[in-house]
């Protein structure tokens, strides 16, 4: 089971531009974060499941793309997305 529908609706609450907004960039890699962490716990416990390994990675390089995107179009939200989410870059 992947993040909830429940989590999923707080993450876009907290990362949200404006009202409307559930699609920006600081939403989808704020979703994705939040999904591979999960996915990394999971492969804790269960090693070969390389089909989800893939998916992971998928995801990773999603995410990576991404905050390439934010860092060229706007650096300051960039910077405070990194420091919320807590990843190393």
């Amino acid at each position: 089971m992947s993040i909830t529908s429940e989590q999923k609706q707080t993450l876009i609450n907290k990362f949200q531009r404006n009202s409307n907004d559930t699609g920006s960039t600081h939403v989808q890699v704020a979703v994705l974060t939040e999904r591979i962490k999960y996915l990394t716990e999971h492969f804790k416990l269960h090693k070969k499941d390389h089909h989800s390994r893939r998916g992971l990675l998928i995801m990773v390089a999603r995410r990576r793309r991404l905050l390439q995107y934010l860092k060229r179009s706007d650096l300051q939200g960039y910077s405070s997305l990194i420091k919320d989410l807590g990843l190393r870059k």
